[in-house]
């Protein structure tokens, strides 16, 4: 027999009993497009994570105050105490070579208003570095020059807050109100989209950080030179680990801190972040793909369960094959054609359902999705393992019966 011969044979058997096949080729249905969505989440997630590592840099390190970090950044709890201040980001930068920038910074939630428009958002205090650091580049106007830095009424919007507040108009060189103080625009950020945590990192405003503590701090009580936050970005990402060790070191110096007392400030290295979260989506794929296996095993079961049956209810047929001249291989190939038929029929259809699921969990639900064309051939290469793995036994039991015997059953 011929390939179209043993294709023409395997469509006739499976119409003979289309319901049945139908409902055996449900199971590579629903395995199909649960590989396919499954891997999808799991590519769109390991995606995400690579915009967090390039948003954030796998060279910078945050170190907070007393009420340590939280909400995307540093912010110092109710009632805690100004640990920081702009002294110790000036000793970093002195005393540690391989740190290349350093920023201090505070920051606040307020009222951005323009004429009959208002945007809740939150201000940044910052210094010069905070820029280089955070991969910040200005698409209008310019930034911050010497006398903004020395407590210039100054802002550089994000473009979330640009758009809410001027829509189609040009911002700079405008005036808007942080809360009471009005502020001249002198620049809008270059957009940057979400980001890797899911925030929307063009909601936001900067201030110089003197400006900042005079201006917008109000009943808050700021010590002198008194920060939030220092971010650094160090030159080379293998230094990172030894720059975070000499920077808790010179900072317990600094803050007088005795030997066996508990750090008045917390160091988060970027780089751990990631890799933790690395881990963590790495764990859910595998998770996510055992599930997917686990659903395409129990379909190939059921492909091998209906296969042996059909041997059993046609063993006269392959009786009678065999007395006309059909050899084993043949008989084989028969039966083989038969499963795999039924599993890429059901990967077809998986195929085409997995597409549309994919496609809906990225529209409709809350996790990033990644569909490719890898993904569909991995599937589709998983249909016809399949149909090839779970069909071989029932046609080779089926190629060694015995034709004599065979004929013999009613």
């Amino acid at each position: 027999m011929n390939f179209l011969e043993v294709l023409h044979t395997a469509v006739f058997a499976l119409r003979g009993n289309w319901l049945r096949s139908a409902l055996t080729s449900l199971g590579v249905i629903i395995g199909i497009a649960a590989v396919i969505v499954m891997v999808s989440v799991g590519q769109g997630t390991q995606q995400e994570i690579d915009k967090l590592v390039s948003g954030l840099g796998s060279n910078r390190l945050d170190i907070g105050g007393a009420g340590g970090f939280g909400g995307g950044g540093a912010r110092v709890a109710a009632g805690s105490r100004y640990t920081l201040d702009e002294a110790d980001a000036g000793a970093i930068r002195e005393e540690i070579p391989e740190v290349q920038y350093v920023a201090a910074m505070l920051r606040g939630g307020t009222q951005v208003v323009y004429a009959e428009s208002n945007w809740s958002t939150q201000w940044q205090g910052v210094q010069p570095d905070f820029f280089a650091i955070n991969g910040w580049e200005i698409k209008d106007g310019n930034g911050f020059d010497t006398r903004d830095y020395n407590g210039g009424k100054s802002v550089i919007l994000g473009e979330s807050v640009r758009r809410e507040l001027f829509a189609d108009e040009d911002a700079v060189g405008q005036t808007v109100r942080i809360g009471r103080v009005p502020f001249t625009v002198v620049g809008v950020l270059k957009s940057k989209g979400q980001g890797g945590f899911g925030q929307d990192q063009d909601d936001i405003v900067l201030v110089p950080l003197e400006t900042a503590r005079r201006r917008l701090m109000g009943a808050a009580n700021v010590p002198p030179g008194a920060v939030q936050q220092i971010a650094l970005g160090v030159t080379r990402a293998e230094d990172v680990d030894y720059v975070q060790g000499e920077v808790e070191a010179l900072l317990r110096q600094r803050h007088r801190i005795q030997p066996g007392d508990e750090d008045d400030f917390s160091v988060r290295n970027i780089a751990e972040v990631v890799a933790t979260r690395t881990q963590t989506t790495r764990l859910m794929s595998l998770l996510l793909g055992a599930v997917a296996t686990i659903s395409l095993i129990v379909g190939g079961i059921g492909i091998m369960n209906i296969m042996l049956v059909s041997v059993t209810e046609r063993i006269r047929e392959i009786g009678l094959r065999m007395a006309v001249g059909a050899g084993p291989s043949d008989i084989r190939r028969q039966f083989l054609a038969e499963a795999m038929l039924i599993s890429l029929i059901g990967g077809v259809i998986g195929i085409a359902l997995g597409v549309v699921g994919a496609l809906l969990v990225g529209r409709l639900g809350s996790l990033p999705v990644a569909l490719n064309g890898q993904v569909i051939a991995l599937a589709a290469g998983f249909s016809i393992a399949t149909g090839l793995f779970f069909g071989y036994y029932p046609a080779r039991k089926a190629s060694q019966l015995d034709p004599i015997e065979a004929l013999r059953q009613q």
